[in-house]
């Protein structure tokens, strides 16, 4: 009988490890597989770990105490709950991918709990009576907590795997590194453009590889490939001997992360968008942000050019030091500068002054003076490489919004929305709201408010608060906890609190929204759908 108890508790623990480890590894690689910060991450979401430490007490206990059916019955659907909690089928923002690292990773934990099962069974067995079968495990509750413990500690388990397979994946990816390097190597002619920022960089690539594929065969890294293997599966993938520009998005959470992505990429040129409050946790402080924004600076080829935003206050301060810096923004005294700017809920026109004096007018279907600035730098990049400002008319014309950022959506009934999901940081918030404010209608918000701010979130979250009270005819929040911080700074500022609403998630967001009447039609800012792992 408790050969067969402990079959069928070992059966739907193992289904509960496997749906449970499924999702911890998803978070750990969203966390980038990096174990400190993926501690973090699990410090910071403490909650989602208590009950089952509670539960896991209670089954040490109570399976110690005594091995009986209705103690394994009971445990045994417990655990079968949190298979269920955790089983596949959830859409993600960004889905779990099984690369290989991580099925390297999934080979090591499974290991890793065969072990901890074989060594449950071995104890069982050394209770058995002349290989009698019928007495297995009848006073073995160590076997059922051994298997239990295997479910419970699930969560430290895989970043375990991850310590574990450290060495080896440092020693793959720096095979395929240098790979990607000689493949760069082996293409002289090829022109390499690095982009940085707090943010903006990738609305940056994604128009200066619009304008340079105007007139030359341009590869820009795709989507979020912006780290050391991003880049590298981008060269190794998909450049081709005729590309004559390269244009390589560099991401940052930490000290240093740009400098190994020059060493990969060995930028010709760069383009620096922003810096400012933007992963505070992992930096430690925006001088650590800064400095390692412009370690690309540092990289730039002796005959390249680089590209700053003037108008960000840190980058001018900075750019003293890199006196042949080229500047593009809309204050007057940058290098390339935009003017009488005209923006309505139809697009932008703009004007584009070059360091000569030359000026052409251009018009863009992309919303907002902070769209005009990165088309600004965009347009003197390319310019810089020898095409004339007219014959980027029409290219600045056909850009469409990046998805996810500031992309108008007209979903019909009245509706439409502007999706900034990908955006975090407080002056993409501010331009955001800026544009809603152009929209003749029933303004409704909809955000969780920003994150990896550091000491200084909840402070410019209240902020945010302040600002949407200023713009917004209807506020939703998602997420009591998350946005209490912009729930007061709205409150502070004498706004109407029975136009706010708290949801506990997006869907009972968007089916507030969907009950709001209004006889204007309704745009709808969604502001920062935050990561999956939030």
């Amino acid at each position: 009988m408790n050969l067969v108890l402990f079959c069928i508790y070992s059966a739907v623990t193992l289904l509960s490890i496997i749906f449970l480890a499924l999702r911890e590894f998803h978070m750990l690689q969203l966390n980038g597989y990096k174990t400190p910060e993926h501690s973090w991450w699990m410090r910071k979401n403490y909650k989602r770990y208590i009950f089952p430490f509670f539960l896991y007490i209670a089954q040490f206990v109570l399976l110690w105490t005594d091995v009986s059916v209705l103690t394994a019955a009971a445990f045994s659907l417990l655990n079968l709950s949190i298979a269920i909690s955790n089983k596949p089928g959830k859409k993600f923002k960004k889905p779990f991918v099984l690369t290989a690292r991580v099925k390297r990773m999934l080979t090591t934990f499974f290991i890793i709990i065969a072990a901890v099962f074989g060594l449950a069974i071995a104890v069982g067995m050394q209770r058995c009576k002349c290989g009698d079968l019928e007495p297995f495990l009848f006073n073995a509750p160590l076997s059922f907590i051994l298997v239990g413990s295997a479910l419970y500690l699930t969560p430290i388990l895989v970043p375990l795997a991850n310590l574990i397979n450290k060495p080896i994946e440092k020693a793959i990816q720096n095979w395929y590194i240098n790979d990607a390097r000689k493949k760069l190597a082996s293409m002289p002619s090829l022109h390499k453009v690095g982009i940085t920022g707090s943010y903006g960089k990738t609305s940056m690539k994604f128009y200066l590889s619009e304008l340079l594929n105007s007139q030359y065969e341009t590869l820009k890294t795709p989507e979020s490939f912006n780290t050391p293997m991003g880049v590298t599966i981008t060269v190794r993938r998909d450049l081709k001997p005729t590309h004559e520009y390269f244009i390589c998005e560099m991401g940052a959470r930490r000290v240093h992360e740009i400098k190994e992505l020059c060493g990969i990429a060995d930028p010709h040129d760069g383009i620096i968008t922003s810096v400012g409050p933007q992963h505070l946790e992992t930096f430690g402080s925006i001088k650590n942000v800064l400095n390692t924004k412009f370690e690309l600076a540092d990289a730039v080829s002796p005959l390249g050019k680089l590209y700053l935003n003037g108008d960000n206050d840190l980058i001018r301060e900075k750019s003293s030091e890199y006196p042949n810096a080229v500047t593009y923004g809309l204050r007057d005294d940058n290098n390339w500068r935009a003017s009488d700017i005209a923006v309505s809920d139809k697009g932008t026109e703009f004007t584009v002054t070059s360091p000569e004096g030359a000026s052409c007018r251009f018009t863009t279907k992309l919303l907002g003076e902070h769209s005009v600035l990165n088309l600004t730098g965009a347009i003197a990049y390319a310019c810089g490489t020898g095409i004339p400002m007219e014959k980027l008319v029409l290219p600045v014309k056909r850009i469409a919004a990046v998805p996810h950022r500031l992309q108008l959506l007209d979903k019909g009934n009245g509706v439409t929305f502007i999706d900034d999901a990908y955006n975090s940081n407080p002056s993409g918030c501010r331009a955001a709201l800026a544009v809603l404010e152009l929209f003749d209608a029933c303004r409704i918000l909809v955000t969780p408010g920003m994150v990896e701010l550091g000491a200084k979130q909840e402070a410019l979250n209240y902020e945010f608060g302040q600002e949407a009270a200023k713009s917004c005819d209807f506020i939703v929040l998602v997420g009591k906890n998350q946005t209490e911080p912009i729930y007061n700074g709205i409150k502070d500022s004498g706004y109407n609190m029975e136009n706010v609403y708290v949801a506990d998630n997006l869907n009972d967001a968007l089916a507030k929204v969907n009950s709001y009447t209004t006889d204007k039609k309704k745009v709808v800012l969604l502001e920062n759908d935050l990561p999956d792992n939030y």
